[in-house]
C-alpha cells in the first residue's frame, strides 16, 4: 500500500514530536545541549534575551538554564565586544567538550536506529535533516522580523 504525498507530509509534525521524545538524553541534557548549540551556531554575540528568542522560551526560563550551565562550567558571561555595556554568553572549553560529547551520543543513536538503512540512505537523511534545520532557522528569523 503506497501512501499519498499529502498523507506522508501530514506525518511530519507527529514524526518530529516522536524524534524529540525518543532522543536518548535527559531533559537537563536536552536543554543544556540546545543552549550550547544555539550559542555555538550564532553568527553574532548571544545574550540571554537572544537565547530565549532562539529557544522559543520566556527569558526567565533561558536565565535559569544559563545559570545552570554557568554553574556547571559550560558557559561564561563576558562583556560584548560591540557594546561593553551588554553581557554576552560564551562557551567554555568544557562547554565545547560537552557539546561534542552529546553530538557523539546522538550520532551513535542515529547509527543504531538506522542500522538497517543503506549508507546512502543514512547520508541522504542526515543531509536533508541538516538542511531542514538550517532552513527552519532562517524561516524562524523571518517570522520574528515580520512580527516586529
Amino acid at each position: 500500500m503506497s501512501s499519498s504525498p499529502d498523507s506522508v507530509l501530514d506525518q511530519i509534525g507527529p514524526a518530529l514530536s516522536r524524534l524529540r521524545r525518543r532522543t536518548p538524553a535527559s531533559n537537563k541534557d536536552l536543554s543544556r545541549n540546545l543552549v550550547l548549540n544555539v550559542i555555538a551556531d550564532a553568527p553574532d554575540e548571544t545574550t540571554v534575551g537572544g537565547l530565549a528568542v532562539e529557544m522559543g522560551v520566556a527569558q526567565p526560563v533561558a536565565s535559569r538554564t544559563v545559570a545552570a550551565c554557568i554553574a556547571d562550567g559550560l558557559l561564561r558571561r563576558a562583556a560584548s565586544q560591540a557594546d561593553g555595556r551588554r553581557t554576552v554568553l560564551e562557551l567554555t572549553k568544557q562547554g565545547e567538550a560537552e557539546r561534542k560529547r552529546f553530538a557523539a551520543e546522538q550520532r551513535k543513536a542515529f547509527e543504531e536506529i538506522t542500522a538497517g538503512w543503506s549508507a546512502e540512505e543514512q547520508v541522504q537523511f542526515a543531509r536533508l535533516l541538516t538542511r531542514y534545520g538550517a532552513d527552519a532557522a532562517e524561516w524562524s528569523r523571518k517570522q520574528a522580523v515580520s512580527r516586529d
